[in-house]
């Protein structure tokens, strides 16, 4: 880090104590995610840093959203957690085949937080940084409109923008049919441009290749080009985190 990044942290610091936070139990590596995520303003990055807080202390209040809060969600069977991609990130593949609309919109955004937190925990090796990425694969393969929910999409992508500054490395969007691209195009004017830029939309031959190359055989399924079997979000058992 140069000094320039290192006074930047000290003034977001001294923000968010001003703003009646405290930064103790987190490490430099989660508070440059909220600097980049605001462009190096420590003050924007010091109000975003602690509305994150206040968020994570009512809406997780455990610290983690257990599988039984989330059950209907998981009984789809569409989040699968794959292993680490050739650069060391956690691969997540959704199979929008088997979503369809929630009922409980409450729970579906619990859904995503446990979603989020799972993918995130399985790419800590032994204690957290703070800065661990992932890498999610979107596949639209056999999608009818019935599985199609937009909400559920700008759901998912203001919770990473607002709640997981810079832990999206990459998204995959697999198989888009025509009848989505409107759909897309929608959903687009609710992301940041930093966010569109980590988003890849895979529609040659060339660019399939290109993704299995950079996700690698050894974590995608066999219908992908890779070797690996599906492993259901569900079946992942995680160590609990060191502190």
């Amino acid at each position: 880090m140069d000094s320039n990044q290192q006074l930047k942290l000290t003034q977001m610091k001294n923000f968010i104590q001003k703003l009646g936070s405290s930064t103790e139990k987190y490490g430099d590596p989660t508070l440059e995610r909220f600097l980049i995520a605001r462009s190096m303003d420590p003050n924007k990055a010091a109000k975003m840093f602690v509305s994150w807080q206040k968020w994570r202390a009512s809406f997780v209040p455990l610290g983690f959203i257990p599988d039984s809060q989330v059950t209907e969600q998981l009984d789809h069977r569409k989040v699968f957690l794959q292993g680490f991609s050739k650069d060391g990130y956690p691969v997540a593949i959704v199979k929008a085949c088997n979503h369809y609309p929630a009922k409980d919109q409450p729970q579906f955004k619990k859904f995503v937080v446990h979603m989020l937190d799972k993918i995130i925990a399985s790419g800590v090796k032994g204690t957290e940084i703070g800065n661990e990425k992932m890498v999610a694969v979107l596949d639209l393969d056999q999608i009818s409109y019935k599985n199609v929910e937009a909400r559920a999409l700008i759901t998912g992508f203001q919770f990473l923008q607002a709640y997981y500054p810079e832990r999206l490395k990459k998204c995959y969007i697999l198989s888009m049919p025509w009848f989505f691209v409107s759909v897309w195009k929608m959903v687009s004017r609710f992301l940041e441009k930093a966010t569109l830029e980590k988003i890849v939309i895979v529609t040659n031959e060339e660019e399939k290749k290109q993704f299995i190359r950079e996700v690698g055989e050894d974590v995608l399924p066999e219908e992908y080009g890779g070797r690996a079997n599906f492993v259901l979000i569900q079946d992942v058992v995680l160590p609990p985190l060191e502190d």
